[in-house]
């Protein structure tokens, strides 16, 4: 399942993001969710750990929050790299933001369309079944 996002709406969404949360990031380098990171980092991102399980610690080098409210400043994508069942409570925390993102991002293979509704109903972007890193990489 995909969103019917056009890559001029992609391509503007990623042009114009500058914070990025990364729900289920990881310390081992060999999860894609490290290299996505590693790479939207190096292309100029502000890119923030989101992991419960490793708070204290740090992933390239930014420290690792438990939830998305512990995000002190506007989060621009919430890129999801989390099982589909966990989809909608990680879009239902986004939405709850004081500041709401510009859009929530399911990677590959990952879809929800109750939860990509209830996004682009509150004014925000749902984006499925694609890789940040991919699309990026594709369109800039």
């Amino acid at each position: 399942m995909r969103d019917s996002h056009t890559d001029d709406n992609i391509r503007h969404l990623l042009s114009s993001a500058r914070t990025i949360a990364f729900v289920g990031a990881s310390l081992k380098p060999e999860r894609p969710v490290y290299g996505v990171m590693a790479y939207l980092q190096r292309a100029g991102y502000r890119c923030i750990p989101v992991n419960p399980g490793q708070v204290g610690k740090e992933i390239l080098g930014e420290p690792v929050v438990a939830r998305l409210a512990d995000i002190a400043e506007p989060i621009d994508i919430v890129d999801i790299f989390r099982q589909r069942f966990a989809l909608a409570g990680v879009v239902d925390e986004a939405l709850a933001l004081p500041v709401k993102p510009k859009a929530v991002w399911m990677q590959l293979d990952l879809f929800d369309e109750a939860a990509a509704a209830k996004a682009e109903a509150a004014g925000v972007m749902a984006v499925m079944d694609r890789c940040t890193k991919i699309e990026h990489t594709r369109l800039a």
